[in-house]
């Protein structure tokens, strides 16, 4: 029986290195068909060896295969990359982007290829460090739709379709499942994909997405917004005193004194309760006004219109305000000014006012109001990336997995909630393909004070090729160099503290 298993195992490892060698002999483009898209034209193709790639610990080798196409009468030029690892597991994936990076991020696509995936990326027709409004204005007045079609949904497809046919034709067997990953901007190009491609990926892990672009997008300036109708732009320190505050008096309420809010739903904090008290930093010092506790709490509260309606939700009372409600002071902490987040600003001058130069600040009550229903009526359809009907995903047979951070300073965790509450009001029995879990203390995609799941493409593989459901999500958060084990909760349970070893796992329940 021993012989019967080392023969075996030496014949897997000749078919290895027969499989490995002839991949690599394989990187050249004569040897390749020329992949086809509808509606789209090659341009050019290329095929380079990459030995030995220091982008990943230990380094990589794989085949570059370098795609530039164009959709005939629409003046575009696309780039697809598609990394195949001469050791490849059999599987597929979709590498998403972040921000109006659509994709080709080393860092995430040289992950998935240590892994030994293939995997597929695209520019969407525009470079990560190109000027928004090179891309999104025609001309001023007149915004380029068909790249911000390609931006949304478009080129996503086309990079999975032309994926798909090169690490077929370069492997010369079919692929076994096929994985879309991505958070940010990449965790609303997964649910984009489920949503109008449902049959494109097996498993989906769509983290902290960016969905209902339309609304979270312009609701990032409220902060900037607040601030500026107020008359008073606080110190960061302030702004970071009243955080921390926040944190202190909700802490417990999971329990467990540990510096992570897990349940801000529950969080009664009230921002005027520490004004007068005092705040002190490297490079300024003071008492926190009365004016910056308003400010925070309209910012937790979530963007209203003139007659205070509601338009979006606000951050949670963990997640740190440096980014929507940025500022910068002259030395002594006074003289502030306002940083707006880029991505906000850009969406309200060049997709809404379709002017590069317009100043965000300048607009009025009215003016904001309709700027917010004019987001929503222009481009809900082509990047809302919010319809909750995924009928056809399920039918497909495809998994997905959604986590967000509660701390996440960028997205916003309750619009994410939204969402899936949606889903669920339409099919309640949803969770049999679709879970979402909460992250306390995660901020935007990673970092804070949370356990961040580090390996949740691989619980979604055990869904989708073992039928293993998750009911919890592990994570894991290392404290004064220790690891501490947690288990994320499916949405709406929040992970409890009930006794014992505070750094095991079955130390918490979901309740």
């Amino acid at each position: 029986m021993v012989l019967k298993h080392i023969v075996a195992l030496c014949s897997s490892l000749a078919l290895l290195t027969s499989t490995t060698f002839a991949a690599a002999s394989r990187c050249n483009v004569d040897t390749l068909p020329t992949p086809e898209v509808f509606g789209a034209s090659i341009i050019s193709i290329s095929a380079t060896q990459v030995n030995n790639s220091t982008l990943s610990s230990p380094p990589t080798t794989f085949c570059n295969v370098s795609i530039t196409y164009t959709h005939p009468g629409q003046n575009d030029r696309l780039n697809v990359w598609v990394w195949l690892p001469n050791s490849w597991n059999g599987r597929f994936q979709g590498v998403g982007g972040g921000g109006y990076t659509t994709g080709l991020v080393p860092a995430n696509i040289i992950g998935a290829v240590a892994r030994g995936y293939a995997a597929v990326t695209t520019d969407g027709g525009h470079a990560s460090t190109a000027p928004t409004a090179s891309w999104g204005l025609l001309s001023p007045g007149n915004v380029n739709l068909y790249n911000l079609q390609n931006f949304a949904s478009v080129s996503l497809n086309d990079m999975t379709v032309l994926g798909k046919q090169v690490t077929e034709a370069y492997y010369g067997k079919p692929i076994s499942k096929s994985y879309w990953n991505g958070c940010s901007t990449g965790g609303r190009q997964g649910l984009m994909m489920a949503q109008r491609y449902p049959d494109a990926y097996d498993g989906i892990l769509a983290e902290a997405p960016a969905i209902n672009w339309a609304e979270f997008i312009p609701a990032e300036f409220w902060p900037q917004r607040v601030m500026q109708k107020m008359g008073y732009f606080p110190s960061q320190c302030e702004l970071n005193a009243i955080t921390a505050a926040a944190v202190d008096a909700c802490d417990e309420l999971d329990g467990l004194k540990d510096g992570v809010v897990g349940m801000p739903g529950q969080c009664t904090f009230d921002p005027q309760s520490v004004v007068g008290k005092p705040y002190s930093c490297a490079d300024t010092s003071g008492t926190v006004s009365d004016k910056a506790a308003t400010i925070v709490k309209s910012i937790w509260t979530g963007a209203r219109d003139s007659e205070g309606e509601f338009q979006w939700y606000g951050l949670t009372q963990q997640a740190p305000l440096n980014y929507l409600a940025n500022t910068t002071c002259a030395a002594n902490g006074t003289s502030c000014v306002g940083v707006p987040f880029p991505y906000s600003a850009d969406w309200h001058r060049i997709f809404l006012q379709r002017n590069d130069s317009f100043d965000p600040y300048s607009l009025t009550d009215a003016e904001w109001d309709f700027a917010f229903h004019l987001s929503k009526n222009k481009y809900t359809s082509i990047i809302g990336t919010n319809d909750p009907d995924l009928s056809f995903f399920r039918k497909s047979g495809g998994k997905m997995i959604t986590w967000h951070g509660l701390a996440d300073d960028r997205i916003f965790f309750n619009g994410t909630v939204d969402y899936y509450e949606r889903v669920l009001d339409l099919d309640p029995q949803a969770r049999d393909f679709y879970r979402f879990y909460s992250a306390p203390g995660v901020g935007h995609c990673r970092g804070g004070n949370g356990a961040f799941p580090s390996d949740a493409l691989g619980t979604l593989v055990k869904w989708v090729e073992e039928g293993e459901a998750p009911e919890r999500l592990r994570a894991n958060r290392t404290v004064e160099g220790k690891r501490w084990e947690r288990e994320l909760c499916m949405w709406p349970l929040s992970e409890v503290y009930k006794g014992g070893d505070v750094m095991k796992a079955e130390s918490y329940v979901c309740e």
